[in-house]
């Protein structure tokens, strides 16, 4: 599992969940799908929050 934060550029385009500090489960997740032309990850909806890959973008 590789964590991110926001503001980084993402390691890859895909779909990306957000998750606790520490990569734990937080309630209602905030879901993006990152694009290649997609220069940074967008803010978590509270601070210390991280963004995880979870695949491929959707077609």
């Amino acid at each position: 599992m590789t964590l991110q934060k926001p503001g980084e550029i993402p390691n890859r385009p895909g779909e990306y969940k957000e998750r606790g500090p520490r990569g734990g489960e937080v309630p209602n997740p905030r879901k993006v799908t990152i694009e290649p032309r997609d220069p940074k990850l967008p803010p978590t909806q509270k601070p210390g929050r991280t963004w995880e890959r979870t695949g491929p973008p959707r077609p």
